[in-house]
């Protein structure tokens, strides 16, 4: 009986192996792994089933499955080119790109002539932080099959992760002109440009993605940066009304507020704050555009809820004190100024805290403050030093004369 059914098995196998196949023409993965499995069961030395059987698995997209049994595949076969091919683009997918280098450096080099292995191994390269080797198998690749875009944006991505950014650029360009799909691969450029400084060049680029919010959101910044307000305003209009986030909201204030459209910055501020109350930074903004246009008692009030959210921020407490103290709410100036030189107080901080108390007219007190400026400013502050050497000069006489 044990020989009959050894002389099944070998028969049955090849039979199989043909019934998977067709089963894969026919686009029947599950029937196709199920059959392979069985060949695999019948004869599991029988490195086709394997293969075979590997292929189905990552057709279903079981990439685990598939990699152990191409992996069983090229033991029993080592250098199967297709096993090597594949196993490496599986590893690559499942970001194992160190693992992906050497089956596919064996399949580039058994076939060098071929696109496949060098485009993926390029991308491998690439992805485990070799630019410059990627950079060459790119090039090679494109050699190959000069028309893929998917290679010359690889060649592009690696020029430019090696700051190489002049070079890039018409590699970026040229796909995008050839392939929409990649297209927004130049926003990619548009950023470096930005990080290297080339402030036109990435405006150039982001001018010509105008259904973009991100996009016309950046270069609404950078016109600002630019000064081009007047230019930057229907840029930030656009990305505020596709997405009003606080961020874009408070880039069209700034720009509003360069143009002294103040109603509009004013609004735009309004509108952010109602959104996101609880935002330190938002809070700080606010205050200081109220204080620059000397509206001294609201301003104050946003860094007093700037306060209760970061209690030790030095900042928030500074620019309390100053705005209650221009609004001549001296008491409560003073009690923040107290609050600073808890956390650490600036010279500049204790001149303000003399020429509060001067008016107060609580003079040892202001005296005692101007005194001590003169202590913590060593020479810094040479005028604010020279108006107060006089004035403490004049208390002085003053406290004499009592």
């Amino acid at each position: 009986m044990g020989l009959w059914i050894a002389l099944f098995l070998l028969f049955q196998s090849p039979d199989l192996i043909d019934q998977g196949r067709a089963a894969l023409d026919a686009h029947h993965n599950e029937e196709a792994a199920a059959l392979f499995e069985r060949a695999v069961a019948a004869d599991p030395k029988d490195y086709a089933a394997h293969f075979h059987l590997a292929l189905a698995e990552s057709l279903l997209n079981h990439d685990p499955e598939a990699m152990a049994e191409y992996q069983q595949t090229l033991q029993l076969q080592p250098h199967l080119y297709e096993a090597e091919l594949n196993l490496g683009i599986l590893l690559l997918r499942n970001k194992r790109a160190a693992d992906a280098l050497a089956p596919l450096e064996s399949a580039a080099d058994q076939k060098p002539g071929e696109f496949r292995p060098k485009y993926y191994l390029a991308e491998a390269l690439l992805a485990g932080g070799k630019p410059a080797d990627a950079e060459s198998d790119f090039e090679s690749a494109l050699k190959i099959n000069p028309k893929s875009a998917a290679a010359e944006v690889g060649l592009a991505e690696a020029l430019l992760r090696q700051n190489q950014l002049e070079a890039a650029a018409p590699h970026f360009s040229s796909v995008a002109e050839r392939d929409p799909a990649y297209r927004d691969r130049l926003l990619e450029l548009a950023e470096a440009y930005e990080k290297a400084g080339k402030k036109t060049e990435a405006i150039e680029i982001y001018k010509t993605f105008p259904d973009n919010a991100g996009a016309q959101a950046r270069l609404g910044d950078l016109l600002v940066e630019s000064k081009q307000f007047a230019d930057a305003i229907p840029r930030l209009e656009k990305a505020v009304a596709d997405s009003p986030t606080v961020a874009n909201r408070l880039a069209l204030a700034h720009a509003y507020a360069m143009t002294h459209q103040t109603d509009k910055q004013n609004q735009q501020i309004s509108k952010a704050l109602a959104s996101d109350p609880g935002n330190y930074d938002l809070r700080m903004f606010s205050g200081r555009t109220l204080r620059d246009a000397r509206q001294f008692a609201p301003a104050a009030n946003q860094f007093l809820a700037a306060t209760k959210l970061k209690p030790d921020s030095k900042e928030a407490w500074n620019e309390l004190a100053m705005a209650l103290i221009m609004h001549e709410d001296y008491g409560p100036g003073l009690a923040a100024l107290d609050r600073v030189k808890a956390l650490g107080e600036l010279p500049g901080d204790e001149y303000i805290r003399a020429i509060t108390l001067d008016k107060l007219r609580q003079l040892p007190q202001a005296l005692a403050s101007y005194r001590a400026f003169l202590a913590m400013s060593e020479g810094k502050y040479p005028d604010l030093e020279f108006l107060a050497r006089q004035r403490a000069r004049i208390i002085e006489t003053e406290l004499h004369k009592r």
